[in-house]
């Protein structure tokens, strides 16, 4: 039986990336609430980020996206973030928000709009390139609300064009990542709507083209776990956005609708070679706190990717390839079902304390005060918020 003396030093590696957005004003489309202290700037936003960091040593970076975090000097920035114990990560780009990109971006029929779409997506590099990035994440709204309203196969197609002068661009150790989402803004049909999609596109890339998986894109029921198999055994899983949902994509703290669901995933992660040092796979928060504070539901999130992961590598791989071999269906499921049920949490505190961290990273923040001291520095000026 796997003891969590035995899986210790295969956390010490574990990062979870963070997004600047995540600390931001956020809400559904009737109400968006403000919270005090909320970041004005992205520097606000990074300084945020840190606390989250400082308190659980799972998030050195913070991934940005453009324009909302634009500044003058990204060089500054990310001096800046560097100056509070964390680096900046993933380029998002954004073709959603714009008036032009009501009926596509890199899919759009008029080529002056695809281009303009890539030209963004060129000046996202060009950020990569001046803070260090490895990553660029393309999620797209592209699609269509009513059957006819536009070529399925013609966008299909633009879409690959679009994606293949992006790739081009890329410097040497940097990627493309290519997220999907099966429904939503556009109704009837996603360009990006599947992995299968989304895999189809970026193996015609190249190598430096992986899949971005967003646990919450995906339709009720879906086996997302098998989804993490196949897309590792084919070498394509680049990412992780993750984040929960109970019915559509809520965005909501990764864990909460199903954490049986998140230790399953990792469990296949694990598996499949998707964790540790030499892994390629990123993972990262895609996730907006509608009614709870930002920074503590951050927290909160990191934990909860910890905790499933830990029990993940809790798994005695040996006897269930055995009882697997055996055809021994509840000895297989029970092996799986005693790692998900191992309370981690008591062993996992103990582990923090002795790497100087809080062994209570939630009560350490809360008796910080940094809440009330943003609260009362930040008065005044825009706060950020979802798409500022």
């Amino acid at each position: 039986m796997v003891q969590f003396s035995d899986i210790a030093a295969d956390l010490e590696a574990q990062a979870i990336e963070l997004p600047s957005w995540a600390f931001g004003n956020s809400g559904t489309r009737f109400k968006v609430f403000g919270t005090p202290g909320t970041p004005r700037t992205p520097e606000e936003k990074i300084a945020d980020a840190a606390q989250v960091n400082k308190h659980t040593g799972l998030s050195p970076k913070v991934a940005i996206h453009i324009p909302w975090d634009k500044v003058d000097d990204f060089g500054a920035l990310g001096r800046y973030a560097n100056d509070l114990g964390v680096s900046l990560g993933t380029v998002n780009s954004n073709t959603f928000q714009d008036d032009d990109y009501k009926f596509g971006s890199l899919t759009h029929i008029d080529p002056v709009i695809r281009q303009k779409a890539i030209d963004h997506h060129y000046e996202c590099i060009d950020i990569m390139s001046e803070i260090g990035s490895k990553d660029l994440k393309v999620w797209l709204a592209d699609g269509t609300n009513y059957p006819g309203q536009g070529d399925l196969r013609g966008r299909q197609d633009r879409l690959a064009t679009s994606l293949a002068a992006i790739y081009d661009r890329i410097g040497e150790g940097q990627r493309l990542v290519l997220e999907y989402k099966f429904f939503e803004p556009a109704f009837y049909h996603t360009d990006v709507p599947d992995w299968g999609t989304s895999y189809t596109q970026v193996a015609a890339l190249g190598d430096r083209a992986m899949v971005c998986l967003d646990t919450g894109h995906h339709a009720p029921g879906t086996n997302i776990e098998f989804i993490v198999m196949q897309l590792l055994r084919l070498g394509k899983l680049g990412s992780f956005d993750f984040n929960s949902r109970f019915y559509a994509d809520d965005d909501l703290i990764v864990g909460a609708a199903d954490p049986f669901q998140l230790f399953r995933i990792l469990v296949e992660v694990v598996r499949g070679g998707g964790y540790g040092p030499s892994s390629p796979v990123a993972f990262m928060l895609d996730q907006c706190h509608n009614v709870e504070d930002k920074i503590p539901g951050q927290i909160r999130s990191v934990l909860n990717v910890q905790e499933m992961t830990a029990r993940a590598l809790l798994v005695d791989r040996p006897a269930l390839e055995a009882a697997q071999a055996a055809g021994d269906v509840l000895g297989a499921n029970g092996i799986l079902m005693d790692a998900f049920y191992t309370d981690v949490r008591p062993s996992l505190a103990a582990w923090r304390e002795s790497r100087g961290l809080p062994a209570d990273p939630m009560a350490a923040y809360a008796a910080s005060g940094y809440q009330a001291t943003i609260a009362a520095a930040r008065a005044g000026g825009t706060q950020a918020g979802w798409g500022a």
